[in-house]
């Protein structure tokens, strides 16, 4: 695992690579942290980072990263020194950059209202008031679920996912399949998966 600091230091210096640095707040920051984790628990079915997610009022915020930039409140964080980029491996370099070229381009308050439409967040906050303050976790599984939401948008946006899904579709009924399904398996099969629910 990474050190959740060590990944919003990564996001910082993206910010200055792209000439966006007035915008890197410790706000953005947090919402590109919780947006991270969500991508790594979907993918490898682990956190990227140890450190918790609370579901703040406004939005997602790992609390050590927090207090480590509170000091700037909302101004530009400054850029930090690149030897951290050593302790992050490449596998995890490049979930980082897939993060950076899909939020990184967002305004905070705009990541901080995606959040409060996610359910990782709704569901933490448990019907409290909008400005009332709460430091419950976002729990790991919520987070996880959506992941694997948000890959399965990408998935379907990618200009080839329309012409792999044809072919597969063709490819199964035009195959002849050794397998007969029996009379009444269909309806016994969905019948299981009702019961299930």
């Amino acid at each position: 695992m990474i050190d959740s600091l060590n990944v919003a230091r990564y996001f910082i210096v993206r910010a200055y690579e792209d000439g966006i640095e007035a915008e890197m707040t410790n706000m953005k920051v947090q919402k590109l942290l919780y947006y991270a984790q969500i991508r790594n628990l979907a993918l490898d079915d682990e956190p990227l980072f140890d450190e918790v997610i609370q579901a703040w009022r406004y939005g997602p915020v790992c609390p050590p990263a927090y207090r480590f930039y509170s000091e700037f409140e909302a101004n530009q964080l400054p850029i930090p020194s690149q030897e951290f980029l050593s302790q992050i491996p490449k596998d995890k370099k490049e979930l980082l950059e897939e993060i950076w070229e899909q939020f990184g381009g967002y305004h905070a308050y705009r990541l901080s209202g995606m959040t409060h439409l996610e359910f990782p967040w709704k569901k933490a906050r448990k019907n409290l008031p909008p400005q009332a303050s709460s430091t419950e976790p976002i729990l790991l599984e919520d987070m996880k679920a959506l992941g694997h939401d948000q890959l399965d948008v990408i998935e379907r946006d990618n200009p080839a996912y329309e012409l792999v899904i044809s072919e597969i579709l063709q490819d199964t009924c035009t195959s002849k399949s050794s397998t007969r399904v029996s009379k009444g398996e269909v309806r016994d099969w969905l019948n299981s998966l009702l019961a299930l629910n």
